[in-house]
């Protein structure tokens, strides 16, 4: 069956077998650039898409339905507007740092794309410390965030930038040992030796309701990372016009919204990837000729699949819930998921050592 793993390994042999390594190695890295942008691009059209097909379902209307079939070119002809725009400086602005911020927020977003697993035998880089590395690179976007705040010279978007700081850095201690309850399961940081672990089952179904806890906190905490609603304080229109990206416009503007909807695909991702098995399929039990048919789906749409179906769950979580207050949103993080997280880590390491799951 042609494959992602089957097409990767026939370019690497054929380059290898036609260049030198080092130039091999350099064309690799050339492709893999390449291929980033791409499916940067890609996302950023299809899930804004998405997000507008899913609003309208949830508010029973029909959503972009004028440019292209069932409106599939909307998204395109929003990019063009926004390439066409003129992008201003602010006259008060730090010029310097005010056109750096984007390109860190996008930068951070591109360096999480490198240790998924997207398919069977399909990943960039197979770090062995490959859950550490996105929880430390995962941190870098929220100085792009402060930076564009506070360089902006505008006081609606400083107090975003401070909101958005806020609230990242506290979501992510629940979002991280969320993840570590995993690593403790598994027995490793390595992303990969986390799907392997998931061969003979998902650990959100075989590690019992410690692990269904974890997996609840982390798709809240990543919403919240991701100043997605309910937890969208920092761009908060009513409050804040447009928070911290309020004095952007043009392609800089377009980088930030990119870097959310890729930063929602990262996230859930990563989800799908520690708590749904990635790549593998559905197995159960001794079930030999379901098993089979589930083998028999590409590893790929196994991963889109899930990625997906969480990316839909948080969608959903914009347009069924009202916005938080500041202090609610923190009372969340500080007096529930954070004390909630800790006594979930600890049942868990005590089932681990003991070996209460399947």
């Amino acid at each position: 069956m042609l494959s992602l793993e089957n097409i990767i390994n026939g370019i690497h042999t054929w380059l290898n077998n036609t260049f030198d390594p080092t130039l091999a190695l350099t064309c690799e890295f050339v492709l893999l650039g390449i291929t980033a942008i791409a499916i940067f691009a890609v996302l950023g059209l299809v899930l804004v898409l998405m997000e507008r097909k899913v609003a309208a379902i949830m508010q029973i209307r029909k959503g972009p339905n004028r440019v292209g079939p069932f409106g599939m070119f909307q998204t395109v002809a929003d990019t063009l507007k926004l390439i066409m725009k003129e992008g201003l400086t602010p006259d008060g602005a730090d010029k310097v740092l005010f056109n750096l911020a984007p390109f860190i927020v996008m930068i951070a977003a591109m360096l999480l794309l490198a240790p998924i697993p997207f398919a069977k035998g399909v990943q960039m880089w197979d770090i062995n410390i490959g859950v550490l590395f996105i929880s430390a690179v995962s941190s870098i976007s929220v100085i792009g965030i402060l930076m564009a705040g506070w360089a902006s010279n505008n006081k609606y978007s400083l107090l975003g930038a401070m909101r958005s700081g806020a609230q990242i850095v506290s979501y992510e201690l629940s979002a991280g040992l969320s993840v570590i309850t995993i690593v403790i399961l598994t027995g490793s940081l390595q992303l990969s030796e986390i799907v392997n672990a998931q061969q003979n089952g998902w650990w959100i179904f075989k590690g019992h309701i410690p692990v269904l806890i974890s997996f609840v906190t982390f798709i809240i905490a990543v919403t919240a990372e991701t100043n997605r609603a309910p937890f969208d304080l920092a761009e908060a229109e009513s409050e804040l016009t447009a928070g911290f990206h309020t004095e952007y416009s043009g392609m800089k503007f377009a980088l930030f919204f990119l870097a959310e909807y890729i930063n929602i695909f990262i996230a859930c991702a990563i989800g799908a990837t520690l708590f749904l098995g990635g790549w593998m399929p559905f197995h159960i039990g001794n079930w030999e000729g379901f098993n089979a048919i589930m083998d028999y789906i590409p590893s790929s749409i196994w991963f889109v699949g899930k990625t997906f179906f969480l990316i839909f769950l948080m969608m959903w979580f914009r347009w069924t819930f009202p916005r938080l207050r500041v202090d609610q949103l923190l009372n969340l993080e500080w007096k529930y998921l954070l004390p909630i997280s800790m006594l979930n880590l600890l049942v868990v390491t005590v089932m681990a050592i003991m070996g209460w799951y399947f």
